[in-house]
């Protein structure tokens, strides 16, 4: 794994003979039991802490704990207890969680309640979770996939220029956890599946928070050509072959700079021969001054982030690759550095795109489109794909209009956005689709060229997405404004990073629901 902690599932008879171990003295056990209304438990969690039942009932009254979902109680030295530390962890039951009928409702956010654990637990913790539900509460059957899934996410630090920190880090050693359960065998598809999302999340948190000064486009590219360990296909275009192909628009962007520009190509055939596959298209701009259009130097270090999208897709293809999806999917990375000078592209430029379209440079900021333009014209020449998918930190206007809680939708096939939508809704990357019309578009309508790359201050992320727009043709297109959710990211129960590695579960959750055989 690429995070400090471990998972192994267990049976119930195996973990129950470790809890009657004596303690390692450097490291107490702790035992996580999931409860219900009323300290209400399972049959095995209720035997395991039979002699300790009376003391954790007067702790839970004394700290007014009912079991409700999503709250926890922590009880230390707990006599007849088989662990030092006991965390009942609420998940609800009875009417809270019971559907119609009185029949058992799937407790939904296993995901969550996996990174409550995780914080709760703590670093270097050794410990047992009984995965023994109360009655009244069921688990689909990848819940438990999705709870370790939760737990390795919380559990990643980025620290790896910390020398301090990580030193302590390694003294504590992994996080240990034992899942119990009555039959794990039953649960190992899941448990695997959850492991290798959770490494491909991983992958994309560390890209995006990653320095410019290491994580230059050569570099990106080499750890992105790091997938054909997985079976993926992967060809690198350097500046050479992208000139050959007309990629003026993406080259203009990074000709100030000294780092070099890459276009990077993942290809997984997992499908039928043949058949048309599903493309996704990550910004990739390692690092973005603004160019000659430079930007205040207030948060300008958070620019290092404007490669979000290029990250998800990158953890989108790994994870697909993994778990060896049955679907066709290609991953196109334009990779850049937008930088001031000498050699830098102006405002007032007019570039000419792959696609033949030519480009007048209003400003040299609005360099995400111009990125994306002649990455989108590739994959749809070179790859015929069913559908494409571009994921960009595209505009700061679509913060304004979401924040931080949905990433911007902009989409010409209403199929493709509902699938999304649907997806994002499932795992809890949410979209919000935004409008599109010819009055919007006029708006980039240049004097002096095609079109112009900023259609001005009002509806910004709007008249960027119809810039996209405009090199998809017919194909069934979605861009996916991800500048409020790819970096920067909100602190949550399963994230602790500044990059999330957002997008990649909603990329994996939309392959396996639409476009797997």
């Amino acid at each position: 794994m690429l995070v400090n902690a471990k998972y192994e599932l267990q049976s119930f008879d195996a973990a129950e003979a470790l809890l009657r171990q004596p303690e390692d003295a450097g490291h107490p056990r702790t035992l996580v039991v999931f409860v219900g209304r009323d300290l209400a438990m399972g049959e095995r969690a209720a035997s395991v802490l039979k002699d300790a039942a009376g003391h954790l009932s007067r702790a839970a009254a004394a700290a007014k704990f009912k079991g409700k979902s999503g709250t926890s109680l922590e009880i230390l030295a707990a006599p007849g207890a088989p662990a030092s530390r006991v965390i009942l962890m609420g998940v609800g039951a009875g009417d809270e969680t019971g559907g119609e009928g009185g029949e058992a409702k799937p407790f939904e956010d296993f995901f969550a309640l996996g990174g409550q654990t995780a914080a709760k637990m703590g670093p270097g913790s050794r410990a047992v979770v009984l995965f023994d539900l109360p009655e009244g509460v069921s688990a689909a059957h990848d819940s438990v996939g999705q709870f370790a899934l939760g737990g390795w996410l919380r559990a990643y630090k980025f620290d790896h220029y910390k020398t301090k920190k990580k030193d302590e880090a390694e003294r504590e050693g992994p996080t240990e956890v034992v899942v119990a359960l009555a039959d794990p065998d039953s649960h190992s598809a899941a448990m695997s599946d959850g492991g290798h999302l959770a490494e491909a999340v991983i992958l994309a948190r560390t890209l995006v928070n990653e320095p410019a000064n290491v994580l230059t486009p050569p570099e990106f590219a080499r750890r992105a050509s790091e997938l054909m360990k997985l079976g993926v296909e992967v060809e690198v275009l350097d500046e050479k072959a992208m000139s050959e192909l007309g990629m003026r628009a993406l080259l203009g962007v990074g000709q100030g700079s000294e780092a070099g520009i890459r276009l990077v190509v993942l290809r997984w055939s997992g499908g039928a021969e043949g058949a048309a596959p599903l493309a996704f298209v990550g910004k990739g701009v390692v690092f973005d001054s603004g160019g000659i259009s430079i930007k205040p130097a207030a948060s300008m270090e958070d620019m290092k982030g404007d490669m979000a999208g290029a990250a998800a897709v990158t953890g989108a293809m790994y994870a697909i690759a993994a778990r060896k999806a049955k679907a066709n999917v290609v991953g196109v990375l334009g990779l850049v550095e937008n930088m001031p000078d000498g050699k830098a592209q102006r405002p007032g430029d007019i570039v000419k795109s792959m696609s033949g379209q030519t480009i007048e440079i209003v400003n040299t900021d609005a360099e995400g489109r111009l990125v994306l333009a002649d990455a989108l014209t590739y994959v749809i020449e070179h790859h015929k794909p069913a559908a494409v998918i571009d994921l960009a930190t595209l505009t700061g206007a679509i913060l304004v209009a979401l924040g931080q809680e949905y990433g911007g939708l902009f989409s010409n096939n209403d199929e493709l956005a509902d699938r999304l939508t649907k997806a994002g809704n499932h795992i809890g990357e949410k979209l919000w689709r935004m409008p599109m019309g010819p009055a919007y578009d006029k708006l980039i309508d240049s004097k002096f060229a095609d079109m112009k790359n900023t259609g001005g201050r009002h509806a910004g992320s709007i008249t960027a997405a119809h810039f996209l727009q405009r090199f998809v043709g017919k194909t069934p297109w979605a861009h996916l404004d991800i500048a409020g959710t790819g970096m920067g990211s909100p602190l949550s129960d399963t994230n602790q990073s500044w990059g999330a590695g957002w997008g990649v579960r909603l990329l994996d959750r939309l392959v396996r629901d639409y476009y797997e055989g």
